[in-house]
């Protein structure tokens, strides 16, 4: 058995319940992980809330968590890049990352540069960052809007984007205004007069990038002259604007979870200060973050 926080019901913070789950052995290309840390994100939040049940399959008994870091406890019989004992960071598609132990799909090695708190926070957003800024086809020159800029996806994607030459205009709370030029932003403020401020700081813009909890999607249409370049990573309302609500492409994980690890351990990218939370206290992280008074990138040790 393995220790858990588990999905108890859809509602409040409160039905995270601290318990026990069955993991079994990896199949034939999975990996099993001895978990060291877990990231929390929005995605979480959403899913635990019940906001995302129409299109995320999470259940009762469920253990949330998109991304990991820790040790290889057991390798399937197809699995032959990694051992038994080594480091390496794991995106979770189907949830499992609040645990001991997780089995994965998917995992990139963690460089001995990278710490653990670190290597556990990039897989989800990393992958999602990776992911959206291609399907977008970003080209130099052009100018994207990232709502949420500075959240833990829009503070890799922002880095990405200025690394390929592309415009961002990040839609931010005030206070996170110099975080955003930091990271090579233009900030602007996200709110109701949201489509006059990006006008004065910018004009138009030619795609948007949703990453925040709460977006105004109609009015990120509008901004880019229309849906057909707007994607959203939490609003299951997307297809009532024409916009894009957009979930990992299996294929394609393995290449965005090298680029992301890869660009944080040679110092190309930075990622958004971190929390380190007890897994018992998951809970209470939730709490926090639907609050905003926890600001920081949150992190379980398990």
């Amino acid at each position: 058995m393995s220790k858990a926080v588990l999905l108890t019901d859809f509602g409040p913070p409160e039905v995270l319940k601290l318990g026990d789950v069955e993991i079994g052995d990896p199949g034939p290309t999975q990996i099993r992980l001895a978990t060291r840390f877990a990231g929390v994100g929005p995605t979480d939040l959403a899913i635990r809330s019940g906001r995302l049940r129409n299109v995320f399959p999470a259940a009762e008994g469920a253990v949330l968590g998109f991304e990991a870091a820790g040790v290889v406890d057991a390798v399937g019989s197809a699995v032959t890049d990694v051992s038994t004992g080594d480091e390496v960071a794991v995106f979770l598609p189907g949830i499992g990352g609040y645990a001991e132990l997780a089995l994965a799909d998917y995992w990139v090695r963690k460089p001995s540069s990278v710490d653990w708190d670190a290597a556990a926070a990039l897989p989800a957003s990393g992958e999602a960052a990776v992911r959206v800024l291609n399907l977008l086809q970003m080209a130099p020159g052009e100018t994207l809007l990232l709502l949420g800029g500075t959240g833990s996806i829009g503070t890799i994607a922002t880095q990405l984007a200025v690394a390929r030459g592309v415009r961002v205009v990040a839609a931010v709370r005030p206070d996170d205004f110099a975080v955003a030029e930091n990271l090579g932003a233009i900030p602007v403020e996200y709110g109701e007069h949201l489509a006059d401020a990006v006008r004065s700081a910018i004009g138009r813009v030619d795609a948007v990038m949703d990453a925040a909890l709460a977006s105004d999607l109609g009015t990120a249409a509008e901004l880019a002259g229309g849906p057909q370049r707007v994607i959203t990573l939490t609003n299951p309302s997307a297809e009532q604007f024409g916009a894009t609500l957009s979930g990992p492409i299996p294929a394609k994980i393995p290449a965005a979870l090298t680029e992301a690890m890869t660009q944080l351990a040679d110092g190309k990218v930075i990622l958004r200060h971190r929390t380190v939370w007890p897994l018992a206290d998951a809970a209470e992280v939730h709490a926090q973050l639907e609050a905003g008074t926890l600001r920081s990138k949150a992190v379980l040790a398990i």
